[in-house]
């Protein structure tokens, strides 16, 4: 406990922006549910302590439960009880229908609220194109409840990790950590979706009378496996606040995070938004704009059956242009682009920017019930434009949002310059469960402080905002 607690202060100092906090943070119990499993094993294969981990399930079955009774007022409780439940990890989401996934996924959501990123299309063509595979440290593990009859009730995106990357809720210095007093952080599980730093449900639970008590059996499930498996930790990532609150009673701990949103006041044009900036801000924007046409760009938004191979050959060269200045690698090949196009239509939409004939920059967006996400940019690798980004990544965008009537432009991970866009903190939510009770217990405090100044900036920031005065974003 003393090198656990000793290592966590090393690597997780919290900021100094905040003042110190008590130590003994209160502690979540976990729920305890009643299961009959079936047993099973899990080997492993390690070579040396930092490097990639095969780790492969031999029985996929994680057991059986009994429900016990309805939890849903004026449904009789003999619909409920005794009915079995059956819990299985698949190594691809192609052993799922697309509709029974999707089902779990819109039932979780909502129809008004779907989102794009948890559909069977994009999650397979993660899988399809070598994205998310073992092979690149992502091993497909997801988890699949079922009636005694087939029916799926529920699903989760869950992968098994051999590193931290593509995750956008950063780990790497619990993982130097835990090496700093002999343990292993990798392999772990993370539930996500890869590469995409989207809020949204992580447990899809078919809108069935005992939607509960499923939910209740699937995280007991995930914690079996997790303390079963010879990993060190599951990580539930972006998940919804809702999850986020559940969770913290079953012994999962909390993380709070922060990402920049435009929020829709029911705009009829861009002019309308503007007006409710404070005047600086909203002369930097037209200023901004103004520079687009001044380089001879022309801005085209492209959905569905308008998006050509060619636009995506493009795209392509721009996004590998970014992953390269920035990150190094990228994560996604070309195919996955060719893929998503040909499977989601009308969900892509493409910000394209050409000059003349050529295509010279791109963004790319998903649109769901009532939001527009912006995931990728890039450009092409010899031009600059300036503001060109701004334009095709946040302008485009709400524009979009404002002719589709969307309520929300989720605008990626990071970066405060989308403030004096009209693009404001909210919270993001994340929760971890680790094996080593000494480990976690040193690691509540370093939670608490990082929770409570994310707090603090998002209230400066708002104080601060682009917004007149009693505009609320």
């Amino acid at each position: 406990m003393a090198a656990a607690s000793a290592a966590v202060i090393s690597y997780c100092k919290p900021s100094p922006f905040i003042g110190k906090f008590p130590s003994n943070f209160a502690k979540a119990a976990s729920s305890q549910i009643e299961i009959t499993t079936q047993s099973y094993r899990i080997t492993s294969l390690f070579w040396g302590s930092k490097k990639s981990v095969k780790h492969q399930p031999s029985d996929s079955s994680l057991g059986d439960f009994t429900l016990t009774e309805s939890t849903t007022e004026g449904v009789q409780e003999s619909q409920a009880r005794g009915k079995k439940v059956s819990i299985s990890v698949i190594s691809s989401i192609l052993d799922v229908s697309p509709h029974d996934w999707d089902s779990c996924s819109l039932d979780a959501t909502g129809p008004e609220k779907f989102n794009p990123f948890l559909s069977h299309a994009f999650l397979s063509c993660l899988e399809e194109t070598g994205c998310a595979v073992k092979e690149t440290g992502w091993m497909p593990s997801h988890v699949v409840a079922k009636d005694e009859s087939e029916n799926i009730l529920g699903v989760v995106p869950l992968y098994l990790k051999s590193h931290s990357y593509g995750e956008f809720v950063f780990d790497h210095s619990w993982a130097d950590a835990y090496y700093s007093f002999g343990a292993r952080y990798y392999p772990k599980f993370q539930c996500c979706v890869p590469f995409t730093p989207v809020t949204g449900p992580r447990i899809l639970i078919r809108d069935t009378p005992f939607k509960d008590q499923v939910f209740d059996i699937i995280v007991s499930s995930l914690k079996g496996l997790t303390s079963k498996s010879q990993v060190s930790s599951l990580h539930i990532t972006f998940l919804s606040e809702a999850e986020w609150y559940k969770l913290k009673d079953k012994g999962f701990q909390q993380r709070m995070g922060m990402q920049y949103h435009w929020k829709n006041r029911n705009y009829k044009s861009f002019d309308e938004f503007l007006m409710d900036m404070k005047q600086s801000k909203r002369k930097n924007i037209r200023q901004e704009r103004k520079k687009i046409p001044a380089q001879n760009l022309r801005m085209k938004r492209l959905r569905g059956y308008e998006i050509k191979a060619n636009h995506w050959d493009s795209f392509y060269k721009f996004y590998r242009n970014t992953t390269d200045n920035k990150w190094g690698s990228p994560y996604l090949k070309r195919d996955f682009f060719h893929e998503i196009g040909s499977k989601m239509g009308d969900e892509v939409l493409l910000v394209v920017a050409e000059k003349g004939d050529e295509l010279v920059a791109g963004a790319l967006n998903l649109i769901g019930g009532d939001t527009i996400y912006g995931r990728l940019w890039g450009c092409h690798p010899e031009a600059y434009y300036p503001s060109l980004h701004f334009e095709a990544c946040y302008y485009q965008a709400i524009e979009a949002a404002i002719e589709l009537n969307l309520s929300t432009v989720e605008a990626g991970a990071q970066g405060e310059h989308k403030i004096q866009r009209g693009y404001m903190p909210v919270p993001t939510y994340s929760c971890h469960y680790f094996i080593d009770e000494g480990f976690k217990k040193a690691l509540e405090e370093f939670l608490v402080r990082e929770s409570n100044q994310v707090g603090v900036v998002m209230e400066l920031l708002h104080d601060s905002g682009p917004f007149k005065d009693g505009i609320h974003q």
